[in-house]
């Protein structure tokens, strides 16, 4: 990835074991205790049944070896330590093979409220519960060696399918909705917003639209895609997705629904 990093990531010792500053225990408590705040009659129930069974302290960031215990358990998965940003090969191939990439450093008070970059709150906190489901836990492994054998090119759309189910996806339950997408369980202004807005369009997931849907990263989202349920994971995970993605590059992106980036002044 041609980005740099504010942030150095966190060596683990010997044993596997980080040492964290006392402020990095107080961000994530404060991370923490705000976001469990908003997410009850919001979050979808196979994410609160997962970070039921983490069990994350609240007083301080867990190691990763805790995670691994109950993913193993589980579903067969763990999380694996990276730098700050890590190479889209090695992305895909840790999911290939069953580890969900965890950036050790977390995000500064300054960015306390948004920061582009995955830190170990938005990993862990978004992302672990539902690795802890089946559904899930195969959707992202069969991602991970389809993107591991992929051109740039194909990626580059496999990422929106990603996007939009990963990160940003939604149910569609019998009692309204609810969110999955570890993008919007880890940001209180995105869970409300992705539930509560009339502002964002919310259409049932097809997944050849949503390999065409442009989308920005640094704002909330214009549009979501919904499922019935985290069982329609394993459907689409086992769907010809490849094919879905040539047809997409075929047919060319939807127009998007949001505004060009600013452009900076930098060269």
């Amino acid at each position: 990835m041609g980005k740099q990093s504010n942030y150095v990531s966190r060596q683990p010792d010997e044993n596997g074991i980080i040492a964290w500053s006392g402020e990095e225990n107080a961000v994530w408590h404060d991370l923490v205790e705000r976001q469990l705040k908003h997410i009850p009659g919001k979050a979808c129930d196979e994410y609160m049944h997962g970070l039921d069974l983490l069990n994350l302290p609240h007083d301080r960031i867990p190691q990763l070896h805790e995670i691994n215990e109950v993913l193993q358990e589980t579903t067969g998965w763990q999380v694996a330590q990276v730098p700050a940003l890590i190479p889209f090969d090695e992305f895909f191939r840790l999911l290939a093979n069953k580890q969900f990439p965890v950036a050790t450093f977390i995000r500064t008070r300054e960015e306390f409220d948004y920061l582009q970059e995955p830190d170990i709150f938005h990993e862990i906190f978004g992302h672990c519960p539902l690795l802890t489901n089946p559904a899930f836990a195969h959707f992202t492994h069969q991602y991970g060696k389809l993107g591991l054998n992929a051109t740039p090119k194909e990626r580059v759309y496999l990422a929106r399918l990603y996007w939009f189910t990963v990160e940003f996806g939604l149910l569609q339950t019998k009692d309204g909705l609810r969110i999955y997408g570890g993008g919007i369980l880890s940001s209180p202004g995105e869970t409300e917003y992705a539930i509560s807005s009339d502002k964002p369009e919310r259409k049932p997931l097809v997944p050849l639209d949503a390999l065409r849907t442009p989308y920005r990263i640094d704002i909330m989202q214009p549009i979501y895609y919904t499922i019935e349920s985290t069982d329609r994971l394993f459907e689409i995970a086992d769907l010809d997705i490849m094919a879905l993605v040539r047809e997409a590059m075929e047919l060319g992106l939807f127009e998007p629904k949001f505004p060009p980036k600013p452009k900076t002044d930098a060269a």
